[in-house]
């Protein structure tokens, strides 16, 4: 148990990022939570007076110096746990959509680990955890924009461990990849498979975290569903008639 170490959750006003911060809490941790969304932040920290708060959105470019904010505010950081991000279905391409979540996945998700790294980089040490997605395993012909951003986070986590080795820093990282996950953002009327609940992935989150898993798809079945993803031949690939959610799983927090 890592009493008294400090993690920023960034994506945290709901969903999985909320959970994760309260489990956090459970464990021990003392917990700095960002998002978007000042009234959610200001609810969760009325029910946990404990956590230090800041409005934080990643596609700004006063994020990380609202992040550097939260950081002082609770006296350091060991952990930076990134949550943020956003997917669709986008079948008709349209250029709002692909270039929205580019933005978000790929522009504020690199804006912030960066920031994250440097900050560790010139402190002594840290670690990085992500919340990517099973769907960087392949493209998803449904959602273009959402599987290869996700795919882009865990090529950037790759990079970012090996920089690390190379300037022979005490940083370690943690890339994580649920499937489906019951919240708000899939109350849309559709039947999900293997639907996970957001207080069981947040305890695996946490549990691989403390235990410094490089990388960790929550759970078995869809460790077991991607392990077979990788084997399939492109060739039939696209011939696979893969659906996904209108949403997914994440927010931007």
């Amino acid at each position: 148990m890592n009493i008294a170490k400090k993690a920023i959750v960034v994506g945290a006003t709901s969903g999985i990022g909320r959970e994760v911060a309260k489990e956090l809490l459970r464990k021990g941790w003392q917990v700095g939570v960002a998002g978007r969304r000042l009234q959610l932040l200001e609810d969760f920290c009325r029910e946990n007076p404990s956590v230090a708060i800041q409005q934080i959105d990643i596609t700004g470019e006063d994020a990380t110096a609202n992040l550097q904010k939260l950081i002082d505010k609770l006296g350091g950081m060991d952990l930076y746990l990134h949550v943020s991000g956003i997917g669709f279905q986008n079948v008709n391409l349209e250029a709002t959509v692909e270039v929205k979540t580019a933005e978000t996945n790929v522009v504020g998700f690199t804006r912030m680990v960066d920031y994250a790294f440097k900050y560790f980089k010139d402190n002594g040490g840290g670690q990085i955890a992500a919340v990517s997605s099973i769907a960087g395993t392949k493209g998803l012909g449904v959602a273009p924009a959402y599987s290869a951003t996700k795919r882009f986070q865990n090529i950037y986590i790759d990079a970012l461990e090996q920089l690390a080795h190379l300037q022979k820093l005490n940083i370690s990282f943690t890339d994580i990849r649920p499937g489906f996950v019951d919240t708000a953002l899939l109350n849309d009327d559709e039947k999900y498979p293997l639907l996970l609940s957001s207080e069981f992935v947040a305890r695996e989150i946490v549990c691989a975290v403390e235990r410094r898993k490089r990388c960790k798809v929550i759970d078995w079945r869809y460790a077991v569903l991607t392990f077979f993803w990788k084997l399939i031949p492109d060739f039939l690939w696209k011939r696979l008639p893969i659906k996904t959610s209108k949403k997914t799983k994440e927010d931007k927090g």
